[in-house]
């Protein structure tokens, strides 16, 4: 069940703007078998916004998500942190499961906005999206471990 919704412009200026990025590239979305174009915005810790959209493939298993294209842009760019995502369709679709797990790696707080074309949004947030997130189990409650806590050496 969806969160109470409300107007899309009603939003805060930060949010509207993230929104209008996934908006944006919702339009480059590449969707010729589903036809279900997805947009998706990240604000990185440095404040700087990466877009993605939907990519599909004729072989299924190799199609990529809004929300996973924006992310790894993020991280190709040097970003480790994500303050904010924003995700638009038709419907207002929440993310995967596979793209929950990637933005957890990222964003242990993740504030999300899904939003549908029709100009509703609602807020809520990734602990609520996915609980009890892997890998807790790993390293424990008391223990920070986000990517970009973990020490790592590179040759």
């Amino acid at each position: 069940m969806k969160p109470q919704s409300t107007a899309q412009a009603e939003l805060s200026p930060e949010w509207r703007s993230l929104l209008d990025a996934a908006l944006d590239a919702r339009r480059r979305a590449y969707a010729p078998y589903s036809e279900f174009a997805v947009g998706a915005a990240v604000r990185a810790a440095s404040g700087a916004v990466y877009t993605g959209c939907n990519i599909e493939n004729a072989s299924s298993g190799l199609t990529v998500c809004a929300e996973r294209v924006a992310i790894w842009k993020a991280v190709e760019a040097g970003e480790t942190s994500i303050q904010a995502l924003a995700v638009v369709s038709v419907g207002g679709a929440t993310p995967c499961g596979a793209c929950r797990q990637v933005m957890v790696e990222f964003a242990v707080n993740l504030p999300v906005l899904v939003a549908d074309v029709e100009g509703h949004a609602w807020l809520t947030d990734l602990q609520t999206l996915l609980p009890d997130a892997f890998p807790r189990h790993l390293y424990g409650d008391d223990h920070e471990w986000r990517a970009d806590s973990r020490s790592r050496s590179m040759p």
